[in-house]
């Protein structure tokens, strides 16, 4: 497999919507996030014709905006799911070992004890995940730590909440660009993938689902997708595309909003991430870089599935759960950024959101047409396998199994002898070596492209004005090469400068639209445009976030219009 061609810049999404419309595929699969980008790659791979449509951008749903974890669901090991659990173990080290290692990492964690009862009850469960998980990526290293220990550890820690802690590992993850790599390693394989493309309908012909009705929500052109299948893969919005052959599916899907804040990595002095159980949810505390993420909320949303806001509530709530642990308390004024995401959960009779399944189920309510819904980021490999292996039963010939497991992502080959010879690399280019381990660390062994371009144009080597740990060069290669269309796709999901500076990425935002726009083909206008649309979205988000209810907050977030044409 090629790493050299750039496979979703604009060229490659036009020609991929030519052919989307001209040609009769296998398959085509709605919704670009974590579960429909894997899924083009499982069905690509098995040598189906493939076609993947998204309404906005990859990853800008749910698959964006998790904890960015890699990790087995220690909580379900409560509700006795040891199904689940070891299947997202398995999954775990997949993605760390072999699938994706220069995007997947492992991180140390810590649950503190904070009565000495929690000591054999939470050794007890953080011991059978590690023995579950043994050699599935992280070290299989369980650690009990007394008080001293743990403090030196966690200085920030407040002694007199915590009675010791129990170490364990899990993975990490840049949710939304592995959701991106994943789309750009099917479209290698020959999948067209296309981002800002809407499915309005379905075609049928008598009871058969034969293909979509689309709109490119770029230029506005409408056109018909014919396909032997069609998988449904949109996430939360899976029952409003249910809604387009009539009638509910056979199960349906629940969101549930997942807030996460980010505060400056100073402002809590610890060696490892930590996990700690609330009355609600889970608490995380991960390192991001430079900084933190504290998550998540699990409330039930049935507003703007696009965009949930998160509420003045739910940033307190989350800065209360993390003082219970911390010795000098975070406030609002520390919140660097803020993000909200829902859940598709499977729906049940529980009113709680934490109690409905985080399993997934397959179903085909109309010949043609398969439906994936509900699962967890971590088991996004096996969920696409279901959903490809249901689509492609009847097919007329033999389709060859999942091959996946042994299908690493675009910038995986090489990535590990890169990384040992990072030094040099950062001798012969004259980047610091924070900078190299830094582009490793996001494009493995895609980083050649990227050296590329900057000895093309070596002002693309120096560092972003308004976000100084990116390069100009990522600017413009996210545009190049990895199908962003406008700015809040460079902003938010290439990178994360829209929740790693103060201002969520006004100031960067002008440079950036200079970089991309002769790649992109913007006029004078449609800069002018793009930033408006961007500052609009931050300024509404700001306000949402000191709104007191959800009802509120999602009032004021609707406030900002989507940048896409029609949505």
């Amino acid at each position: 497999m090629s790493t050299s061609a750039p496979t979703l810049g604009p060229a490659d999404r036009d020609e991929a919507l030519r052919r989307l419309a001209a040609e009769e595929l296998d398959v085509l699969i709605i919704g670009g996030g974590v579960v429909g980008a894997g899924a083009a790659l499982d069905a690509v791979t098995r040598g189906l014709t493939v076609g993947l449509i998204e309404a906005r951008d990859y990853a800008s749903g749910t698959s964006s905006r998790s904890t960015k974890l890699f990790h087995g669901g220690l909580r379900y090991l409560e509700q006795f799911d040891f199904h689940l659990v070891f299947e997202a173990l398995k999954e775990r080290g997949l993605v760390l070992n072999k699938l994706c290692p220069h995007l997947a990492k492992p991180v140390p964690l810590i649950y503190p004890l904070e009565k000495w009862l929690d000591r054999p009850y939470v050794g007890m469960g953080i011991g059978v995940y590690d023995v579950m998980g043994g050699g599935r990526g992280v070290p299989h290293h369980l650690k009990h730590m007394g008080k001293r220990k743990t403090m030196q550890s966690f200085p920030s820690g407040k002694g007199t909440a915590i009675r010791g802690a129990i170490r364990f590992y899990e993975g990490q993850v840049d949710d939304a660009r592995h959701t991106m790599m994943l789309a750009r390693t099917a479209a290698q394989f020959g999948a067209l993938c296309a981002n800002s493309t809407r499915a309005t309908g379905f075609l049928r012909e008598g009871d058969h689902v034969v293909g979509v009705r689309a709109k490119d929500l770029e230029g506005g052109s409408e056109f018909d997708i014919r396909a032997t299948h069609v998988i449904n893969a949109a996430g939360v919005w899976t029952d409003e595309i249910q809604q387009m052959v009539g009638g509910r599916g056979e199960f349906r899907v629940r969101a549930s909003k997942g807030v996460h804040v980010v505060v400056d990595r100073n402002r809590i002095n610890s060696a490892t991430g930590i996990i700690a159980r609330t009355a609600k949810s889970v608490l995380f505390i991960v390192p991001w870089g430079s900084h933190w993420i504290i998550g998540t909320t699990d409330t039930d949303w049935d507003l703007d599935l696009a965009h949930p806001a998160a509420s003045q509530a739910d940033i307190d709530y989350l800065l209360d759960q993390a003082n219970r642990l911390l010795a000098d308390p975070l406030t609002r004024d520390d919140v660097v950024g803020v993000y909200a995401g829902l859940r598709p959960l499977l729906a049940g009779e529980s009113d709680s959101t934490s109690k409905l399944s985080r399993d997934h189920a397959v179903a085909s309510p109309v010949r043609g047409l398969t439906v994936i819904a509900g699962g967890k980021y971590t088991t996004y490999r096996v969920m696409a396998k279901d959903a490809v292996d249901f689509a492609v039963h009847d097919m007329e010939r033999k389709i060859p199994d999942c091959i996946t497991e042994d299908v690493p992502l675009a910038g995986a080959d090489g990535y590990h002898a890169l990384w040992n010879s990072r030094r040099v690399i950062a001798t012969r280019t004259g980047l610091r070596l924070s900078v190299v381990e830094h582009l490793l660390g996001r494009y493995g062994s895609l980083i050649n492209e990227l050296l590329a371009l900057v000895d093309e144009r070596p002002e693309l080597g120096e560092p972003l004005a308004g976000a100084p740990e990116y390069l100009r060069v990522e600017a413009v290669y996210a545009a190049t090469h990895e199908g962003a269309r406008h700015l809040e796709d460079v902003l938010t999901r290439r990178t994360r400068i829209s929740i790693e500076v103060p201002d969520r990425g006004v100031a960067a935002a002008r440079e950036i639209a200079t970089l991309v726009a002769p790649v992109l083909g913007w006029d004078d206008d449609t800069v002018a445009r793009e930033l408006e649309h961007y500052e609009q979205r931050v300024a509404a988000e700001l306000e949402s976030q000191h709104q007191g209810d959800d009802l509120t907050a999602d009032a004021a977030r609707l406030g900002a219009p989507d940048v896409r044409l029609g949505v």
